[in-house]
């Protein structure tokens, strides 16, 4: 069987960036979560989100791999945060947040069902909301030691379920898929 030269993928210094963060993402897993150690590695981490994405377009090396390897990578960073500081924010955020980020995931859930259903893949689109959203859910480890961590939580999630929102409305209203979709006000693709 013959393979077409395109789909074939070569590894490149953004893959391997990409790859940086699930490992800094995994060694969140054993540092004690309120120390420099463990903010370091988390800044290293989110530099490494910002890095990936545009050493690849500066270099001509996106792909659909890369852009895959990404959303998972950012799965992983976001799953090793909430195992980390879901304890802490179980005891400080009021039960309605905790209603907002329940709704918050089941839209996310949905977008990613029809995606999946409609073009048999997984992704996640890098919407500037949902870039927005990423900023914010980073800056939680530093905000929430003030006193404004309730309001910035409430901030974050409108924002969040604006950016969930958004790309179901994308993926509901589109037939075909973009991966360079920035937002469901976009006429031509980028």
């Amino acid at each position: 069987m013959k393979r077409n030269a395109k789909s074939v993928h070569k590894w490149n210094t953004a893959d391997t960036i990409t790859s940086a963060r699930m490992a800094f993402s995994l060694l969140m897993l054993f540092i004690p979560l309120r120390s420099v150690g463990f903010l370091v590695v988390y800044t290293f981490s989110g530099l490494t989100d910002v890095l990936d994405g545009w050493l690849s377009r500066k270099t001509g090396t996106a792909s659909d791999f890369g852009a895959r390897l990404d959303s998972i990578a950012d799965l992983l960073f976001y799953g090793v945060l909430l195992f980390r500081l879901l304890p802490v924010l179980w005891q400080t955020l009021p039960a309605a947040i905790w209603y907002a980020v329940a709704v918050i995931l089941i839209v996310r859930l949905a977008s990613y069902a029809t995606v999946a259903v409609k073009h048999h893949r997984f992704a996640s689109l890098h919407t500037w909301l949902n870039k927005l959203t990423g900023a914010g859910v980073f800056m939680l480890p530093y905000v929430f030691a003030m006193s404004t961590g309730i309001v910035y939580s409430w901030a974050i999630c409108v924002l969040a379920f604006a950016a969930a929102l958004e790309e179901l409305l994308i993926h509901l209203c589109r037939k075909d898929y973009c991966t360079d979709r920035k937002s469901v006000f976009q006429r031509k693709e980028a």
